[in-house]
């Protein structure tokens, strides 16, 4: 996990950033990303691209790089900016974000397959939170900050199971939005075919189900 980190180390860099995003997938909230400046040498056990550790796993590992990093930055973009931009771009953003947080400028950025607009030398890695322990540790931070978002989101909206599945596309989730329709936070342009799909299915399910009645 710390071969890349290595590799940029040699070079003369010191304060290597990771950069990792999460919630681009989702059909509903926000979009994190997270940037975690290391120190140098510095080895996290146990640390791992966090859709691949537990909960409380996660949770130990956020207090811990909370505690040992020397700076972390977090970055936000909303539903409606996701609307404005399209999602790639909104992740984009978010990372920028989070960068731009950071109290400490890095001299080099290690990035989960994407490119940060911003004028630091950069590394994109293609499944980088699996490779690079950096972008582990930003992956762990912008998990846990997007988790206990969907938590409080939960309470607003509690038929939609949001702080279960976190916003995306399970088949609970699929169930309770063909019942309850989107909410203001919801992604319209990403539940549009979802809910085309699902209406056609449950329409064919009544079909089917008139069809038997009538044997």
């Amino acid at each position: 996990m710390l071969e890349y980190e290595k590799q940029i180390w040699e070079q003369g860099f010191s304060l290597v950033a990771g950069i990792d995003e999460v919630g681009r997938g989702c059909l509903f909230g926000d979009v994190v990303a997270a940037a975690v400046i290391l120190p140098k040498g510095f080895l996290l056990e146990g640390v791992d691209d966090s859709k691949k550790l537990s909960e409380k796993k996660r949770e130990l590992l956020f207090d811990q790089i909370m505690s040992e990093a020397l700076a972390v930055g977090v970055g936000i973009v909303d539903v409606d900016a996701i609307e404005a931009l399209n999602i790639k771009q909104a992740a984009r953003q978010a990372m920028k974000q989070a960068v731009e947080q950071l109290k400490i400028v890095p001299d080099y950025l290690l990035v989960d397959a994407e490119v940060v607009s911003v004028d630091i030398e950069q590394t994109a890695i293609i499944h980088g939170d699996a490779l690079s322990q950096s972008i582990a540790a930003a992956s762990i931070i912008a998990k846990v900050t997007r988790d206990r978002m969907c938590i409080e989101w939960d309470k607003q909206y509690p038929e939609y199971g949001l702080a279960v599945h976190k916003g995306y596309a399970t088949k609970h989730h699929r169930e309770m939005l063909l019942r309850y329709g989107p909410t203001a936070l919801h992604r319209k342009l990403f539940i549009r075919k979802v809910m085309a799909q699902l209406e056609l299915k449950e329409s064919a399910s009544q079909t089917e189900q008139l069809e038997l009645d009538l044997i």
